[in-house]
This record gives structure tokens, C-alpha cells and sequence, in this order.
């Protein structure tokens, strides 16, 4: 096994990156997975991340198996910072996992960093996680009293050990998979790296979405096996030129060696429940999702916004660039003229230089700058597809009328989000969530709009075309699809697990 980490090797303090907990709740992971013998797949698969960058920017990693041994590499930063020629060229292999992070358990550190990686009897096994395990703390234990000790605080490091310990105890690598999985709650899409080839697999809810792809000719054309991908969207495959052959399905397993892929079902339970934020907001508008770009359905999304709260002003504009797509509906329907009132500095990532108090309060236009010609004299509706704090929007509402908008309305293309998230999302404690605590006419007055409107539940299901049973929308409804342990559950609720769901307003 080949591990190349400075920070590790040097056993020097580990860098951390400060968490900006911005006004959107941020996704968990990207996953990414390639078997491509003839290829270069370490560079595949920096492409591939690179396309999921979104999905994570505090660290990256890129685990290869060449000829049975494990190489890997791995720090903090973005897919672009992490990774050079140099680095590739060092990773050599036949298949390679790939992980970008942003982390919602765990702490900001290099040790919490992906892949992770466990040794067993029979060879290294390295794991790539997007999602959350609820009973983390009780796997731990398990693990402890089984002789495993943790550096990393991070639930993907007790999933790879659980592993280890099942094939160890000689299940071999698919059973010794199914039996870590059957012992973790919650949502986890996973790629997994062994010496024999890579297995990829999704909870029985589905919630963390993972799609497969092929690489070049098909077997029967090529005359061999042929070469497959996975990740956690159909950006990753577009990026590498892989066709996008289908979803992993909840509950299901893949396992690609150079026989093939072969499929089995480890979770006969299986009931989908993939996360409508997906649709909403996290995955890229260009990923394909029940066979449309999920462009289309955020159009979708601000086309029923404007049926339910139609609003009488001289232009649409969107927050850029997630409320696009919604507004561009909005104004289509309406018949409302679209403009760019914001301009998005896309450059503007993370950094170690931390502004000044000054800059923080107008910190604001690091990111996004009005276009005081296009706003001057107008009544404007600003289209977002979510509000968690306020605080950000009510600087953005503050700099449109400092542009000259002479009123300034609010339109959220999905409903107000009252609950945290325990699968994968980095939302707020409840108590930190605006929606949880104060009206609509509330929020509105707080964040300084003329008039504020939500999406409804029911439009934002109806949007997506498919049964509105199929997705988790916990974070509005507080109705989870399966149980969380009370400890975890109140430490991010205001109210008693006992207290019935807030319904979307």
C-alpha cells in the first residue's frame, strides 16, 4: 500500500479549513469510480471530481489499485489544488475511487479526508462515502470493543473498518460489504475500492443519488469486458465521455472486476427516498435525473411559483446561479421580463485570508454585485430556491435598493425548510432555521422584501413527475424516512421527537 499525504507523513498539526456557514445548506460529498483498464484512470477520475466539485470543496482524494496494490492520495482543498500531473502520474492502477467533501460530521481535518482506507488479511480496501450514518456513535463502540482504534472522526472511517472486519473474519469482499452495510442506519451512496475490483452501492432508501455509466464500446463490439463508471451524478459521466447506462437502485449492489459488472439486490426492504434537494438545488443543472437535465425541472419549479403567488413588478431576476433555471420559468409564464440584476464573481472560493469586521458586513459583494442601470427605478422580483438564515438575503434585498430598485419582492421556489437534515446535508440546528421560528410575513419584514411567497409543498412535488411518495422532503415536513436516535435527533431539534411535524406554510 502506497499512502502519500504530507500532512499525515509529517505528523505535523493538520491544516483546517473555517467552515462559512453561508445561507444554503450544503451538500455532503462527490463520489466518483472508474474500471478501466487500458486507461489512465487517476486522471478520469480528477476529471471526474473536478465535475463535482460543487458537491464538496474542503478536501479530495483519488484511490487506485495497480495490480493489487493500493495507491492513494489525498489532502485539503479543491480537486484543482489537491491534484497536478505529478501527483496523477504517481497513482497508477487499473480501477480508482475518487471523493470531493464537504464535511457535515467530523471536523474540517486531513484525517477525515477521502478515501478512507483499511488493511485486511486478504488485501487494502478503500472507501469513498456521500451521505450519513445516524448511528455512528453506536458503530464506534462496536468497533472499539473489537480491538479498532480511530484517528478519523468521521462515520466513513467506521464504515470501512466494519468492512474490514467482516472480511476478515472471511465473508469475502461482497458479503463482508453487505454486512457493514446492514449494520449502518441512515444514507450512504458508496464506491468502494478492493484488490479484486470496485463495488458500488446505495442504502435502501436511496436517498444520496449514484448513477452508472460505460466508457467506450460496449463488451460485444469490443470483444472484452468493458469499461465502466460510477458517480454520484451524470455530470461526472459527461465529463469523461461514459454514457449513462442507469441509476443504482436503493438497496443494490455492483461489483465490476474484469469479468464484468454483476448486480444483486442487498436490501430486499428497498423503498426510495431520494432527497428533493437534489432536485432542487445540489445536483448540477446539466445532471440527469428521471431522464430530464434537473434545468428543466427547476424551470418547472419557478413555472408554478408563478401560478401560486404571482407578483405585479417590471422585471424577474434571479440569485445566481442556482435560482436561475426557477426564474427564467417564472418569468415565462408570468410574461415578465428576465434580467441580470446580479452579477456572480465565480472566483470567489475558499480561502485562509479571513476579511476584516468591514469587510464581513459587506462581505456580500465578494460574491454578488448589482447592476445599478438594469435595477434603477424598478419594481423587482428576485427568484431563490431556498432561505435557511436570512442573512444573506436580507444583504442581497439591501443592495438591490441601495441599486436603486424602488421595491424588492421575494419568490422561493420550494418550501420554507423548518427541520436539519441527518442525511447528508449540513443544515442548521432548528433553532438557527428562520422558517422554524418566525412567519412568512416575519421573514419578510426581517429581510427587509416587500412581499415574500413559498413554494408549496404539493407544487414542488408535482413538479418532479414522478410519485411524490419516492422522495425525502424531511427538511420541510419533518417527516423522516426512517428513525433518527433521539440523542442525534435533539441535539439538532428545538422541539421533543415526541412533537408533531411543522407542515410546510
Amino acid at each position: 500500500m502506497i499512502l502519500r499525504s504530507p500532512a499525515l507523513a509529517d505528523q505535523q498539526p493538520l491544516p483546517t479549513f473555517e467552515v462559512s456557514h453561508q445561507d444554503k445548506p450544503e451538500e455532503a460529498c462527490g463520489v466518483f469510480a472508474v474500471y478501466a483498464p487500458t486507461e489512465d484512470v487517476a486522471t478520469l477520475s480528477y476529471f471526474g471530481l473536478f465535475a463535482l466539485q460543487h458537491r464538496g470543496q474542503e478536501s479530495a482524494g483519488i484511490a487506485t489499485f495497480d495490480q493489487g496494490e493500493l495507491c492513494s492520495y489525498k489532502d485539503m482543498g479543491l480537486v484543482s489544488q489537491v491534484f497536478d500531473d505529478a501527483k496523477l502520474k504517481d497513482l497508477p492502477g487499473q480501477f480508482a475511487i475518487g471523493h470531493t467533501r464537504y464535511s457535515t460530521t467530523g471536523s474540517s481535518h486531513l484525517v477525515n479526508a477521502q478515501p478512507a482506507i483499511a488493511p485486511t488479511q486478504f488485501g487494502d480496501i478503500a472507501l469513498a462515502h456521500n451521505g450519513n450514518v445516524v448511528n455512528a456513535a453506536d458503530l464506534k463502540a462496536e468497533l472499539r470493543e473489537s480491538g479498532y482504534d480511530f484517528v478519523s472522526t468521521a462515520a466513513t472511517g467506521m464504515l470501512v473498518c466494519a468492512m474490514a472486519e467482516a472480511v476478515d473474519a472471511g465473508q469475502g469482499w461482497i458479503n463482508g460489504a453487505i454486512s457493514a452495510f446492514k449494520r449502518c442506519q441512515g444514507a450512504f451512496s458508496l464506491v468502494i475500492a478492493t484488490p479484486a475490483g470496485i463495488i458500488g452501492a446505495r442504502d435502501p432508501h436511496g436517498i444520496r443519488p449514484l448513477v452508472l455509466g460505460i466508457l467506450g464500446d460496449e463488451p460485444s463490439q469490443a470483444g472484452g469486458p468493458a469499461n465502466y463508471v460510477l458517480s454520484s451524478e451524470t455530470c461526472g459521466l459527461d465529463i469523461v465521455g461514459a454514457d449513462y447506462v442507469r441509476d443504482i437502485q436503493p438497496g443494490e449492489l455492483v461489483w465490476i472486476t474484469e469479468s464484468g459488472i454483476a448486480s444483486m439486490q442487498w436490501d430486499s426492504h428497498a423503498d426510495r427516498k431520494l432527497c428533493v434537494f437534489e432536485m432542487i438545488y445540489f445536483s448540477r443543472p446539466d445532471s440527469v435525473v428521471n431522464e430530464e437535465t434537473l434545468y428543466t425541472y427547476r424551470m418547472r419549479l419557478g413555472e408554478q411559483l408563478a401560478r401560486e403567488s404571482p407578483a405585479d413588478v417590471d422585471l424577474i431576476m434571479a440569485v445566481p446561479d442556482s435560482g436561475v433555471p426557477a426564474a427564467i420559468g417564472f418569468s415565462q409564464k408570468s410574461h415578465i421580463p428576465y434580467a441580470e440584476g446580479l452579477i456572480k464573481n465565480r472566483y470567489v472560493g475558499r480561502t485562509f485570508i479571513q476579511p476584516t469586521q468591514s469587510m464581513r458586513e459587506v462581505g456580500i459583494r465578494m460574491k454578488l454585485n448589482p447592476l445599478k442601470d438594469v435595477l434603477n427605478g424598478q419594481r423587482v422580483l428576485i427568484v431563490d430556491d431556498s432561505i435557511v438564515r436570512g442573512t444573506t438575503s436580507y444583504k442581497i434585498v439591501q443592495a438591490l435598493r441601495e441599486a436603486g430598485a424602488i421595491e424588492v419582492h421575494m419568490r422561493i421556489s420550494s418550501p420554507p425548510v423548518t427541520h436539519p437534515c441527518f442525511f447528508g446535508i449540513d443544515t442548521d440546528n432548528q433553532d438557527q432555521l428562520i422558517a422554524a421560528n418566525l412567519t412568512v410575513e416575519e421573514i419578510a419584514e426581517k429581510i427587509g422584501v416587500d412581499s415574500l411567497a413559498y413554494l408549496s409543498w404539493e407544487g414542488m412535488l408535482k413538479a418532479t413527475h414522478q410519485d411524490p411518495e419516492s422522495f425525502c422532503s424531511a427538511c420541510f415536513t419533518g417527516d423522516y424516512p426512517l428513525e433518527i436516535p433521539d440523542l442525534y435527533k435533539r441535539s439538532k431539534l428545538k422541539f421533543e421527537p415526541s412533537a408533531p411535524p411543522v407542515s410546510p406554510l
